[in-house]
């Protein structure tokens, strides 16, 4: 079930949300620390987390599902924010470099036809970025936050997911060891709290973090080519067994 964008709007204007798009995109810039010339895309809510590509990369675009809604982004210049199904992206094949998926794979309910769209406007060698609750972290047990709606993944079952539809990972991640608080003190001491958690207690991050690689397979053709298996015709007594293909 996808939140509504509203709803994501107002928790990443408040306290909360501006201190969990810190310590996320501090994560993120980590990972994808040079952007420069690369055409980059965020599907789900990601706006918050694509400002610090303006002015780096070649071309910044936000994808939100029609299930989700969409705003208006960036509030200055031209927009760079469209509406679309998250299974028919309107962009080329092999058009974008980096794609962040955020909000978005613990909502979709076609999850397999989601990161197929994905891996299709992917160039050779393009990333894919996934950010998801994580399944043992306490964010995920609370709804007052987006990250505690849809479902969580441990990051074993992220991999799996990512390996089953044709992306290797490569870099994994974890933030938000910091509990979803109001408390201002609590909230003025995330830095140190994320510090400890990343060091520490890594299983235990509100959300998980994932780069992986676009799968290119030699002779993919081949594996769509149909196999023919010889099966026997059964005839009348007497006769010999004809051997013929399959489907003739």
């Amino acid at each position: 079930m996808w939140t509504d964008v509203v709803d994501l709007r107002d928790f990443y204007g408040a306290s909360l949300g501006q201190v969990a798009q810190r310590l996320i995109r501090r994560q993120i810039r980590e990972i994808w620390s040079d952007v420069s010339g690369l055409r980059v895309l965020g599907l789900g809510f990601a706006t918050p987390y694509l400002r610090s590509f303006l002015g780096e990369a070649e071309r910044v675009i936000a994808v939100m599902p029609a299930s989700q809604g969409v705003l208006p982004w960036p509030p200055e210049g031209p927009g760079l924010t469209t509406l679309a199904d998250e299974t028919d992206l309107p962009l080329p094949d092999r058009s974008i470099d980096r794609l962040l998926l955020i909000h978005a794979l613990e909502s979709t309910e076609q999850i397999r036809a989601m990161m197929r769209e994905a891996w299709r406007v992917l160039a050779d060698g393009g990333r894919l970025m996934v950010v998801a609750p994580n399944r043992r972290g306490i964010w995920a047990r609370l709804e007052r936050t987006p990250f505690g709606n849809g479902r969580p993944y441990t990051m074993g079952q992220l991999n799996r997911l990512l390996r089953d539809n044709m992306f290797t990972p490569v870099a994994r991640a974890s933030a938000l060891f910091l509990p979803p608080t109001q408390s201002r003190m609590l909230l003025r001491s995330a830095p140190a709290v994320e510090e400890i958690g990343r060091r520490w207690f890594e299983t235990f991050g509100g959300v998980i973090i994932v780069e992986a690689a676009k799968q290119i397979y030699a002779g993919s053709g081949l594996r769509d080519a149909k196999v023919k298996r010889r099966s026997y015709l059964p005839v009348a007594e007497g006769f010999s067994r004809v051997a013929v293909p399959d489907g003739e």
